[in-house]
């Protein structure tokens, strides 16, 4: 009897190792991955789980660029070419354009412009109603990581870094452009020539810059004399407003220089009501070139005009792909532009573009 439980007792033994070893290889086997399993491409493996976050500059591939644009206003023709090149050039780099008009006020383009950084827009671009007073609100933007681009007109900040690049004409050369023309054309003068001048919106780069080109060059000549400059806000109500004052003030204008067209145009309304003859009785001189203003020079009103090409929509949006491509690009890109007198300007209207 001892013998025979002896035997048992082993052979519960033998039978509990059995169990143990084959519960030990299935377990082996569960946490082995199968051949299925092991052929699974790394892709699958490494997709993050649903609820992995993914990082804050991350943009899906087919999201728009968002840009925002702060125009001046309506307040001349120029500005109207202007903005419709901006519009359609946006549309065709499939850009979604968020646009507001400052009225001429640059309170407004503030506005405009921090209601852009609340929308985290890609990039802010805008025309400065006038120089200074920019530096608070373009820190905001550079904070926020939004690239600022100025176009038509520039800020006079010190602090370059605020904006990426500056897209527009050189109003100091049109200035001078204009002078020149004008000193060409009374070169043999032995008397002295009375001007005035229809000044742009008063602190607006062009306006600063126009007066200061052009009396750079017309110094040369001392017969050349400023008699009245007054601002007439780039408009043509204001231009005609104002050069009925200097009509009534100064019996003796010989030249009127005007720093835009739609000035210019406001002007010879004045003088014909005046029963003077544009052009002929006063010389005059203006910069933009839009149609209305080419269509009068082509009449012989307007003497001479300083092209300022309102077409930066393409340009525009050019330097927007390369900023959010992370491309350097110059701080300062300059727009070609040429000069008209009446005769040109006759000869080159009929295939203008604005």
């Amino acid at each position: 009897m001892k013998r025979v439980g002896k035997l048992s007792v082993l052979a519960v033994l033998a039978l509990m190792m059995v169990i143990v070893a084959a519960c030990g290889k299935k377990n082996e086997a569960s946490s082995s991955p199968s051949a299925s399993q092991a052929a699974a491409p790394a892709s699958e493996s490494a997709k993050p789980s649903d609820s992995a976050q993914p990082s804050e500059s991350a943009k899906p591939a087919d999201k728009k660029v968002v840009l925002g644009f702060a125009q001046v206003g309506a307040e001349s023709g120029w500005r109207t070419a202007n903005t419709k090149s901006i519009q359609e050039s946006a549309a065709s780099a499939g850009f979604d354009l968020k646009f507001s008009d400052a009225q001429q006020k640059q309170e407004n383009q503030i506005k405009a412009i921090r209601s852009y950084i609340q929308q985290k827009v890609d990039v802010i671009a805008f025309s400065p109603v006038v120089e200074s007073g920019w530096d608070t609100v373009l820190k905001e933007a550079k904070d926020a990581g939004i690239p600022v681009i100025l176009t038509d007109r520039a800020v006079d900040s010190k602090d370059t870094s605020l904006y990426k690049t500056f897209i527009g004409s050189d109003f100091v050369e049109e200035g001078r452009k204009a002078g020149q023309w004008l000193v060409d054309q009374e070169k043999d003068a032995t008397k002295d020539i009375n001007i005035v001048e229809l000044q742009g919106t008063t602190g607006s780069a062009p306006a600063n810059d126009r007066m200061a080109g052009f009396k750079e060059v017309i110094a040369s000549n001392p017969h050349l004399k400023i008699i009245a400059s007054q601002t007439g806000d780039f408009t043509r109500a204001k231009g005609k407003e104002v050069m009925q004052a200097f009509l009534k003030a100064h019996k003796d204008i010989d030249v009127l220089y005007a720093h835009n067209d739609d000035m210019a145009l406001g002007a010879i309304q004045a003088i014909e009501a005046a029963g003077l003859k544009p052009g002929v009785d006063i010389k005059i001189i203006s910069v933009d070139g839009v149609h209305d203003g080419m269509q009068a020079a082509s009449e012989g009103k307007i003497n001479f005009i300083v092209e300022c090409n309102p077409l930066l929509g393409p340009q525009l949006m050019e330097a927007v792909n390369n900023v959010l491509a992370g491309k350097e690009i110059p701080q300062r890109i300059v727009t070609k532009e040429g000069t008209f007198t009446s005769d040109q300007a006759k000869e080159a209207l009929p295939s203008r573009q604005y």
